[in-house]
C-alpha cells in the first residue's frame, strides 16, 4: 500500500459504455472501473492524472480522506483471492490493498448515490452543476452517499 502522507485519488464511474471511444474505454479498464458506479483508489501521481483528465466525461475523481477510504474498505472491500506472482516468481502483482493484514482488491462496487447525482444530471461538469469530471474534497460525500 502507498505511505501514510501520500495523498490518494477516489475515481467513480459514472457514464456507460454507449458511443464510447475506444481509447477512453481502454484507458477505464487500466483503472479498474469496468461498469457504472465502481470506484477505484488511485495514486496521485501525473500518469493517472492524465488518464482521469482524458476520460472526464465518464467519470468523476477527487482527493479521499482517510475517514471515508476506511469506511470504503469496511464496507465494500472485496477480498483478493488472486496469485501475487506468477509461477516462477518473476513478475509480482500488485492488484490489491492491505489492510489490517487482509488483502483487498483495488475497486469497488457501490451502489447508486442516495438523492441523485447532480442537480443538472450526468452529463454537465461538476462546476456546471452536475456530476462529471473534477470535484475535488467533495468526492468523500458523494462516495458516503453511495455505501
Amino acid at each position: 500500500m502507498e505511505s501514510k502522507n501520500q495523498a490518494r485519488i477516489a475515481a467513480v464511474r459514472i457514464r456507460g459504455k454507449t458511443k464510447i471511444k475506444i481509447t477512453v474505454e481502454d484507458t477505464m479498464k487500466m483503472m479498474r472501473l469496468y461498469k457504472n458506479n465502481y470506484c477505484a483508489i488511485l495514486p496521485n501521481n501525473p500518469v493517472y492524472l492524465g488518464m482521469l483528465r482524458m476520460a472526464k466525461d465518464y467519470l468523476t475523481w477527487g482527493e479521499i480522506d482517510e475517514d471515508t477510504f476506511r469506511q470504503l474498505l469496511d464496507k465494500r472491500g472485496e477480498e483478493f483471492k488472486g496469485r501475487e506472482a506468477d509461477s516462477k516468481n518473476k513478475i509480482k502483482y500488485d492488484d490489491y490493498f492491505v489492510h489490517d493484514n487482509k488483502k483487498y482488491k483495488k475497486f469497488f462496487r457501490l451502489n447508486s448515490p442516495r438523492k441523485g447525482m447532480g442537480r443538472k444530471g450526468i452529463k454537465r461538469s461538476f462546476k456546471e452543476g452536475g456530476a462529471l469530471g473534477y470535484r475535488g474534497a467533495a468526492i468523500n460525500e458523494l462516495i458516503k452517499r453511495m455505501l
